[in-house]
């Protein structure tokens, strides 16, 4: 069988109770508990007033109690020290807005000057310049593996930040129509010339209607080419070209070995 369960309280729960009335005796033998009970000696009788604790008697007989004293831990009273609950005030960081109103602003100029440190990219796309390139023109984009592209520009894109300005390009492989998109500060594009200009300036930034084979310009190749000479100030034959220039230049060489 379980031990019986005792149902009366053990004596030890009165130890703090009575530490607490000998405190309260301790500080009522003072002056304060000298003036204190003079107030209220006319309304408890005289033989009673030994007997009388502090904790018993009303709050408005006893002036307040001092700052930091609490009757039940008044053993521990250097606890309560203003000293040492002080909490270190930690001054605010300084603020970013001093140092850099417009931070967008700021990383794009730094990405602008890593991806395009001549601006000639800036130049040839910036709205402010009259001799930008337009929606129409032709364009020739230089990549560095060596696969170059050229066609008209359809749509010239900007949005968001001047670093995803986009250009779309037509041309033709093989007889088929082909469209790419190019990021004109991609690092893998090495440069992008302006091969042609529209004779007449587009009404529309979007020229989508060139897809039909009514408005379709075809193979800008030998545009390209003809640009390609007079810049490299000769009548030049590029490697691997298919044209009248090369068999102009197959049927000399025939002649001279005859000869």
């Amino acid at each position: 069988m379980s031990a019986p369960i005792h149902t009366a309280r053990p004596l030890a729960g009165f130890k703090q109770a009575l530490r607490q009335c000998r405190a309260e005796r301790q500080q009522c033998s003072s002056s304060r508990r000298t003036y204190a009970m003079a107030s209220i000696s006319e309304d408890i009788p005289q033989q009673r007033q030994r007997e009388v604790y502090p904790s018993l008697m009303p709050k408005s007989a006893f002036p307040p109690p001092s700052k930091g004293f609490r009757p039940s831990v008044a053993t521990k009273q250097n606890r309560f020290d203003e000293s040492a609950r002080r909490i270190p005030t930690i001054p605010p960081p300084r603020s970013t807005l001093k140092l850099c109103k417009d931070p967008i602003a700021k990383l794009c100029a730094d990405q602008l000057a890593v991806l395009d440190p001549t601006g000639a990219r800036t130049r040839l796309f910036s709205p402010t310049n009259p001799d930008h390139a337009n929606p129409g023109d032709i364009l020739l984009v230089r990549l560095k593996n060596g696969d170059d592209f050229a066609g008209v520009c359809l749509n010239i894109r900007q949005r968001n930040s001047p670093i995803d300005t986009a250009i779309l390009l037509r041309g033709q492989l093989t007889r088929v129509g082909v469209e790419m998109w190019f990021k004109v500060y991609s690092p893998n594009v090495e440069g992008i010339e302006l091969v042609q200009r529209k004779q007449r300036r587009a009404r529309r930034a979007k020229l989508y209607y060139m897809r039909h084979p009514k408005h379709d310009m075809g193979s800008v190749e030998g545009i390209v080419r003809n640009y390609q000479k007079t810049k490299l100030g000769g009548n030049l034959v590029i490697r691997g070209s298919k044209g009248k220039d090369a068999k102009s230049k197959n049927k000399k060489n025939k002649k001279s070995g005859k000869k």
